[in-house]
């Protein structure tokens, strides 16, 4: 068997997410820290947290139709391209504002909101391309272990490398971290351009909503991929919430500038490291289904633990755990998709999916500003902020119980 290391095709996506991903992983810690420069209100911070997923409601399904109509390769130079643009016009904005926080923080957020929807739109075509181009690169067998390699360069250069960069960037300056991630998006784009794909047959003729509903149809008759997704949504929105609100929680309860909360980031993605290379090892002795178990499990004690704790440590711990288990659950239900779903439908099926499974990431954003503004006049502050991390370890225990009676690959 020709291992998929030797592919040039799977070596230039990989750099790419590589160095796309260093750019995701600054602006995951610039953005949110940008926002607290303007504001300290949790519900407008949450609000530039919605604006950024939104689109993954809006835009999953109509992204999965044009990724199955036209070369995905170029899709995704498009998208990274875009994404470089808006990017600069962060820099720009944060030029034009004259002190922190500015006297029109208001304007500010609406403008920063307005820029991170049209990324996160980006990002979802983006997204979309990538992770249904994979299987045509790699053979199927090879699947979980390039899904897990993928994966783990994520999370090294998203969380491990770039947030704590982004901290020192941001404390030198804080337009830095954005013209940073401008130009990892330029350099993505071409490593994307150099990949060599057999265009797709166009399939001219033919609506967009009988396209979509044959994305539909196909998830209708197949059961546990749609109890998958559904699972994912409730997941995503409980951990949205908490990491939304996870910004506010480093300055106030930890006590931690941008480089302190960016090396805290680091701990959840040495947990997606780890994770991406022993998961899929994980994931082949006990099983596909209890490993799912496993994960929702450890999930639900992170949250518990981070709700109690005030060491920055044992949140790093928490966040290690967590992300690991993240990556296990993403392992085995990633590659088990791209197995069962055709390529001809790959690209609808898979958006269905994400528009169950991330399109509840910004009701969970919405939901950790309210939440924190509605309980802190009755709790406290610290109360309020800490009260997310606990609704979170209660809904993950909900979700487990569902899944050790209900789930079943």
């Amino acid at each position: 068997m020709t291992s998929h290391w030797s592919l040039r095709n799977f070596r230039l996506l990989f750099s790419a997410s590589a160095v796309s991903n260093l750019g995701d992983g600054v602006s995951a810690l610039a953005v949110p820290w940008l926002a607290t420069l303007i504001t300290r209100d949790p519900m407008l911070i949450a609000a530039v947290a919605f604006a950024t997923r939104l689109p993954w409601l809006l835009f999953s399904i109509p992204a999965g139709v044009w990724t199955d109509r036209v070369d995905r390769r170029r899709l995704m130079v498009q998208a990274d391209l875009f994404r470089m643009l808006l990017t600069f016009g962060i820099v720009a904005m944060i030029l034009s504002m004259p002190t922190f926080p500015p006297d029109q923080g208001g304007l500010f957020i609406v403008g920063l909101c307005g820029v991170a929807f049209l990324l996160g739109a980006a990002e979802v075509v983006r997204d979309n391309a990538a992770q249904t181009v994979l299987p045509a690169i790699v053979p199927k067998d090879a699947l979980e272990l390039a899904n897990g390699q993928l994966w783990s360069i994520e999370q090294i250069m998203g969380s491990f490398v770039g947030p704590p960069l982004a901290g020192l960037l941001i404390a030198y300056a804080v337009p830095a971290p954005f013209a940073l991630d401008a130009l990892s998006f330029a350099l993505a784009a071409g490593l994307v351009w150099f990949m060599a794909v057999t265009p797709r047959p166009a399939r001219a003729g033919r609506s967009a909503w009988v396209e979509a509903r044959e994305g539909i149809n196909w998830l209708r008759g197949h059961r546990t991929i749609l109890q998958l997704a559904i699972i994912l949504g409730l997941m995503n929105a409980l951990a949205i919430m908490t990491v939304t609100i996870l910004v506010l929680f480093s300055q106030e309860i930890l006590g931690l500038s941008a480089a302190g909360h960016g090396l805290l980031l680091t701990a959840g993605a040495a947990g997606g490291v780890v994770g991406g290379l022993v998961c899929p090892r994980i994931a082949a002795r006990i099983g596909q289904t209890p490993a799912l178990i496993v994960a929702v499990a450890l999930m639900a004690l992170c949250f518990a633990t981070i709700w109690l704790a005030s060491s920055t440590w044992i949140v790093a711990v928490a966040l290690f755990f967590e992300m690991f288990a993240a990556l296990l659950w993403n392992v085995v239900t990633v590659s088990y998709r791209q197995r069962l779903i055709p390529d001809d439908l790959l690209g609808r099926v898979n958006s269905l999916y994400r528009f169950f499974g991330w399109g509840m990431m910004p009701v969970g954003a919405l939901l950790g500003g309210w939440i924190v503004t509605i309980a802190a006049p009755d709790i406290g502050r610290e109360a309020a902020l800490r009260l997310p991390f606990l609704l979170a370890a209660g809904g993950m225990g909900g979700i487990w119980i569902y899944c050790a009676a209900r789930l079943r690959l």
